[in-house]
């Protein structure tokens, strides 16, 4: 695994932006015990630990010339190929198709064979700035190459997701272990939130630097490509995620939420995702999430409105009365950054 610099925080779960290029830093939350009857796993070829802190995926080997590529494979827009793989079903990332967000790769012998690959050499850098938030130093510790994107054309038109996680130059940072002889990988997960319930996710990459960095992922700008921005319709290939800047603080507090908890090493930042792979919307489903960064206004705060929001459209609603905006004072929407988070499962 990459040599990596942890200044202020055990481990790295999801960063975003607080204005156009800077991003912060958050923990992964303490472990929980997981019930049967109140946890679902969703990605079927996936399987978690006890205490939902680490998923186990099958990997694939592939090739970049000479060089072997190992590789996971956690969604595909054909439905009877997401079957076959034990992968979520998402149809929304054949709208990527044609733009810079995809490869077309090709194939011998089964094996992908791609043009582009990461470089995992870089050492992975934070140091926290001033306040803390935002960071004053943020450097990723992988980079794609000009040829590499996670999303890849097959010759049939299929669009996989399917991020490397290791070659000759090292390992992805969210990489806990990796048996190549049984083939399967363990990586660090973190908690979000979706219609008032927590979802457990694995982070591959993103389309900025500094939250590449911040969120121990690829830095892979080619994802910033992916149409559209702010919409997430059927003919969209993003659908919105939306983080907390200035939520409330404190460990034991019920109302935790948002990057400034997180940078307080108090747990996870507890993100909100518009849609999961699952239910009556599950086809708008994507894993490249568009960012939607929240802050709480000062009216927020003198009326305690802000406190921990775990359903989108709640958020929205809130930014339209003036609650939240987007960073600067923007009104609040999208801010131009596009994240590879596949959900694993979600609790009841």
């Amino acid at each position: 695994m990459n040599r990596t610099t942890h200044v202020f925080l055990q481990q790295t779960a999801l960063a975003i932006a607080v204005a156009l290029t800077t991003a912060s830093t958050v923990s992964v939350a303490a472990p929980k015990e997981m019930g049967a009857m109140n946890h679902t796993l969703l990605l079927k070829s996936a399987m978690e630990n006890q205490d939902l802190s680490e998923v186990t995926l099958p990997i694939y080997e592939g090739r970049r010339g000479d060089e072997v590529v190992w590789f996971v494979v956690t969604e595909s827009s054909n439905k009877e190929d997401a079957i076959r793989r034990g992968v979520h079903y998402s149809p929304k990332m054949a709208n990527a198709r044609g733009t810079d967000a995809v490869e077309k790769v090709t194939m011998k012998n089964g094996m992908i064979l791609f043009t582009g690959t990461v470089i995992f050499t870089p050492e992975r850098v934070v140091l926290a700035g001033p306040d803390g938030f935002p960071p004053a130093k943020a450097e990723p510790g992988a980079v794609g190459e000009p040829g590499y994107t996670p999303l890849v054309e097959l010759p049939d038109g299929t669009i996989l997701n399917a991020p490397h996680i290791k070659n000759t130059t090292g390992t992805h940072d969210r990489l806990v272990h990796i048996n190549e002889g049984k083939r399967t990988a363990s990586f660090h997960m973190t908690q979000g939130f979706y219609e008032n319930r927590i979802v457990h996710y694995v982070s591959f990459n993103a389309s900025d630097p500094g939250v590449a960095a911040l969120e121990a992922v690829t830095f892979t700008p080619r994802l910033a490509s992916a149409p559209k921005f702010g919409a997430n319709a059927n003919s969209s290939a993003l659908t919105g995620l939306a983080p907390i800047a200035n939520g409330p603080t404190g460990k034991m507090n019920k109302d935790r939420q948002g990057l400034a908890s997180a940078l307080k090493g108090e747990g996870d930042p507890f993100n909100i995702v518009e849609e999961i792979p699952a239910g009556e919307h599950a086809e708008l489903y994507s894993p490249m999430w568009d960012v939607h960064l929240g802050l709480w206004t000062a009216d927020a705060k003198q009326m305690h409105k802000e406190r921990a929001v775990k359903d989108f459209r709640l958020a929205a609603r809130l930014a339209d009365e003036g609650y939240l905006t987007g960073p600067e004072g923007k009104p609040w929407g999208s801010v131009g950054i596009v994240v590879n988070c596949p959900i694993i499962s979600i609790d009841k």
